[in-house]
């Protein structure tokens, strides 16, 4: 969510507190799949020593490994951490191997950073090609703050992107609904809890989708978009 929304620095202390957790606070793969958003992270929050040290051990467990998934992000981290005509070669070989699996999540936003750097490249029409296919997938997944990071780069590229659909809501899940309408009446995700009979963790969980639904940020937020209701 951090890095959907612009906040490099925030999602940099968070994932670099998961990958120093010890023994019982964490696990050793959850650290290695979550190596690609710290890299991202790192290169944004202009901190290149800190992905590239990170990425070394990625590379040694891929080159193992060698599923195409996996390869596709190694590519996609070398790219941002790579200039001009190899940043290039880096991003189109990450999306040739994106090609092989089945993780259109993985793609988009491999197709928003290409396209991103091609933008930023004076390179619009090309950019434009990538940040198209970027939306569409995270429109059709539901990721919508994703989608709306898609959507101001196709405006950066001179395209005019489609608004977002003020039917969001109807996304929701029906949980997720009845949820927001307790938060919109100024419960807290305690009493929410109560109601529901859930754990304030599945609560907390569920919230989070529905940021990412609706493509915001804050409970404040939230309140102020349904405090009339649903």
């Amino acid at each position: 969510m951090d890095l959907s929304l612009g906040r490099p620095e925030e999602a940099l202390v968070r994932l670099a507190e998961l990958a120093a957790a010890g023994p019982g606070e964490s696990h050793p793969f959850v650290k290695l799949v979550s190596t690609p958003e710290l890299v991202e992270a790192a290169v944004r929050a202009t901190q290149p020593a800190t992905a590239q040290a990170a990425l070394l051990e990625f590379e040694r467990f891929a080159r193992e490994t060698a599923p195409p998934w996996m390869l596709a992000l190694v590519a996609r981290c070398r790219g941002l951490l790579s200039a001009g005509g190899a940043a290039e070669r880096h991003f189109t070989d990450a999306l040739r191997l994106h090609g092989e699996s089945a993780r259109p999540f993985d793609r988009a936003r491999t197709e928003l950073i290409f396209g991103e750097f091609l933008r930023r490249d004076a390179r619009r029409k090309d950019a434009r090609l990538h940040l198209r296919s970027a939306l569409d997938t995270f429109e059709r997944l539901g990721a919508a703050a994703w989608a709306e990071r898609a959507r101001i780069e196709l405006r950066a590229s001179g395209e005019t992107a489609r608004e977002r659909d003020p039917s969001t809501a109807d996304r929701l899940t029906p949980q997720e609904r009845q949820i927001v309408r307790f938060v919109a009446e100024g419960s807290t995700n305690k009493q929410v809890a109560a109601q529901l009979f859930l754990s304030p963790r599945t609560v907390d969980h569920h919230l989070r989708n529905v940021f990412l639904k609706l493509g915001i940020s804050s409970r404040a937020e939230l309140i102020r978009g349904f405090a009339g209701g649903l």
